[in-house]
């Protein structure tokens, strides 16, 4: 204990201030990065949570000593990644699902005096919630939001009225929904909704960018903007065609294709029928017979028996002349052959196409710049009409050219790209890292001078404490330089081991302060073994 103290002390006070500094600050830095490097990984919970379901699902997490996090916004809710799980299935049996009610609004309690108007109101609530989610559901759709409008037919109507419905889509990021994305949502609305037409939908952004306007109309009629989106969708499309083509020849990112089309976006209906009198075709054919025959009676006077009944069987059976007649009827129905023709010409035909390509030159490994040679650039040439459907009857006009592009500076990645490893997993490396660099250094710094003294100051104490064994003074690099025996005489091999120890020729110009300083300190510990010390070496030198 007391060596202990006095190694205390020969650090002087500017040293153990400095040392304990350090050593505070060193620790600090230790429990800093293990408490944040065992602090749990979070996950998200809920997100698109409305400021009334974050404060319940808040309030729970807290009633049950779970660490979250929430956004700025209170939008998202985090928790640990383990308790993700069943965190989500205790709030879905409570009700606190974090997300817009769907057909589960009918699984709590319902009481038996509801309305039938409260009960309609939450049949649409159901339907729109089970269309937020599965629209949400969709690739780089972050959430929905759908409103329904079933309207009651009123008495004595004789007008139904429509139902309508309108989206609001909240994207990933800058990712926007395309036009085969915004049908498809559309489609999907109309199909889970009765009576509803799909042109009745108006689906929005979250920058407020009308996808399909509600006021469109069914006949074919397009609006100014479905017609900028199908020419913009031609030209895109085939644009793209003709470069991917290019591409192989000429190599990935030395060709660009921009297409412009005039397209008519009228729609036109033609009916033509036509009649061939070569053609005649027999549909029917009738045959009537008819005969006939009368007599003609006797010429005889009126009288009251020949007006009775049978009056000719009372006078002998007299008749008259005898006529007979047989007619023929033949009626055949024939149908000239004619044709009927029914043209549609849909929306969106091409008038007039023009095409411009650029394409770059030839690169040598040397860096050097070649043009393509004419007959190369002619190739590419019918290879772009046939490719793009190019009609020169009808006005098409293709341009092509060979100039040089230029270079594209080449941006290296950053540290994240470059190493292919998430922000948690590089940030827990070098957590790992300074834990190990803030050990070592401990380790050098102060527990390594501590060992190295108190193992000095043991051997100094044991070799002053030896009695009748010789105490030897050492040099700089360790070597014995004076040895001690006490009151009595030295042995022989003692002696020739302490003359050969302080030769003045090993020591000179070794000898620091710190060595000077230390053997005061043994001689102030211990005077009678310096004094005899020195008289051996005053007896020497008198030899």
């Amino acid at each position: 204990m007391g060596n202990l103290i006095d190694l205390i002390r020969s650090f002087g006070m500017a040293r153990l201030t400095a040392g304990v500094a350090g050593t505070a600050v060193m620790l600090g830095l230790l429990i800093f990065l293990l408490i944040s490097g065992t602090k749990p990984e979070m996950a998200l919970l809920y997100s698109n949570l409305d400021p009334q379901a974050t404060n319940q699902i808040a309030d729970q997490l807290a009633s049950r000593q779970i660490d979250f996090s929430m956004s700025t916004d209170q939008s998202q809710i985090s928790v640990p990644r383990d308790q993700v799980g069943p965190l989500r299935l205790e709030f879905a049996q409570q009700g606190l699902s974090g997300t817009v009610p769907g057909y589960d609004i009918f699984d709590r309690d319902q009481s038996l005096g509801q309305s039938s108007f409260t009960q309609e109101i939450n049949k649409l609530r159901a339907m729109e919630g089970e269309l937020s989610r599965t629209i949400a559901s969709i690739d780089n759709v972050r959430g929905a939001r759908v409103h329904i409008v079933l309207p009651r037919r009123e008495l004595f109507t004789r007008e139904p009225m429509e139902a309508t419905a309108s989206v609001v889509i909240k994207m990933q990021g800058a990712n926007r929904l395309d036009r085969s994305q915004t049908s498809a949502i559309q489609q999907l609305i109309s199909t889970a909704v009765p009576n509803l037409d799909p042109n009745r939908i108006t689906i929005v952004d979250d920058r407020g960018t009308l996808l399909h306007g509600g006021g469109d109309k069914g006949d074919g009629t397009l609006n100014p903007d479905n017609v900028a989106d199908m020419r913009s969708g031609f030209e895109g499309r085939l644009s793209g065609k003709v470069t991917e083509m290019l591409e192989r020849v000429v190599g990935v990112g030395k060709a660009r294709v921009e297409v412009s089309a005039e397209m008519d976006f009228s729609q036109e209906t033609s009916s033509i029928q036509s009649y061939d009198p070569e053609q005649q075709v027999l549909v029917s054919s009738r045959e009537i017979e008819d005969t006939s025959s009368s007599q003609e009676a006797n010429q005889d006077t009126v009288t009251v028996g020949n007006n009775l009944p049978d009056a000719g069987a009372l006078d002998g059976g007299a008749v008259g002349n005898t006529e007979t007649s047989a007619r023929t009827d033949s009626i055949q129905n024939f149908q000239t052959g004619n044709t009927k023709t029914e043209r549609i010409v849909p929306p969106g035909r091409v008038d007039r196409l023009s095409v411009a390509v650029v394409v770059d030159g030839i690169r040598q490994p040397d860096g050097t710049y070649e043009p393509r040679s004419e007959d190369e650039m002619n190739v590419l040439r019918e290879l772009v009409e046939s490719a793009a459907g190019v009609n020169l009857s009808r006005g098409d006009q293709v341009t092509i050219h060979n100039l040089r592009f230029e270079d594209v500076p080449v941006y290296t990645l950053d540290e994240e790209e470059m190493f292919g490893l998430p922000k948690s997993r590089i940030w827990s490396l070098v957590q790992t890292g300074v834990i190990g660099l803030v050990v070592l250094l401990i380790a050098l710094i102060i527990v390594r001078p501590l060992i190295t003294k108190l193992f000095d100051m043991q051997h100094q104490t044991a070799a002053g404490r030896a009695g009748d064994s010789p105490t030897m003074l050492t040099d700089q690099s360790g070597n014995a330089i004076a040895t001690a025996g006490g009151q009595g005489m030295m042995p022989q091999e003692g002696t020739e081991e302490f003359e050969h120890m302080i030769d003045i020729a090993n020591i000179e110009g070794r000898v620091k302060a710190s060595s000077l300083k230390k053997i005061g300190e043994i001689i102030e510990k211990h005077p009678e073994e310096a004094v005899s010390i020195l008289r051996t070496w005053m007896y020497q030198g008198s030899d």
